[in-house]
């Protein structure tokens, strides 16, 4: 299965908030809600209004198979506010999720792969990604079966929510 990461833009919206989406069904659907919660991304203003900005300040890139999206991974040479910062240049992953109907299948690994090499081309030795530190530390293993390694732990308090558990990662290149 072909895989062809691509940059992407403002008009990818719609299909990273349907990629959104799919991701918080299948984690509702394993009893995971903690992850993301149970609400579609689609239908939060604050959301669709988070991946617009993203899609518009940051660089996007979607990787397809067939000619579809089946992932996105959004950059950025700023952390989010919750992430501890660094003394240094880095790129951060601000967001990656992949088609949960083709997990397993390297979607994920490419836009990591591509992740690397634009933090190669911009000749930044640092790339950080953070993710749900919960559910036995699962996200956090797949990442460290990509090469990074866990730094720092974060708590952010959603409105309406309980604590967050956070882990930042890091990879050097």
């Amino acid at each position: 299965m072909p895989i062809r990461v691509r940059t992407g833009g403002p008009a990818d919206a719609p299909a990273i908030l349907g990629l959104l989406d799919g991701a918080v069904a299948w984690l509702v659907e394993r009893g995971h809600p903690d992850q993301w919660g149970t609400t579609p991304w689609s239908t939060s203003p604050a959301a669709v209004e988070r991946i617009h900005r993203y899609a518009t300040d940051y660089l996007v890139r979607i990787a397809e198979v067939d000619g579809r999206p089946a992932g996105c991974c959004i950059l950025a040479e700023e952390p989010p506010p919750y992430a501890p910062p660094v003394d240094e240049r880095e790129l951060y992953v601000r967001s990656l999720v992949t088609d949960r109907a083709l997990k397993g299948s390297g979607v994920g690994a490419a836009l990591i792969d591509d992740a690397r090499a634009e933090t190669a081309r911009r000749g930044i030795g640092l790339l950080r990604v953070d993710c749900y530190a919960g559910n036995q530390g699962r996200l956090v293993a797949q990442y460290q079966r990509l090469g990074f390694t866990p730094s720092d732990t974060f708590t952010v308090h959603p409105a309406g929510a309980g604590p967050w558990h956070g882990q930042v990662l890091e990879q050097r290149l």
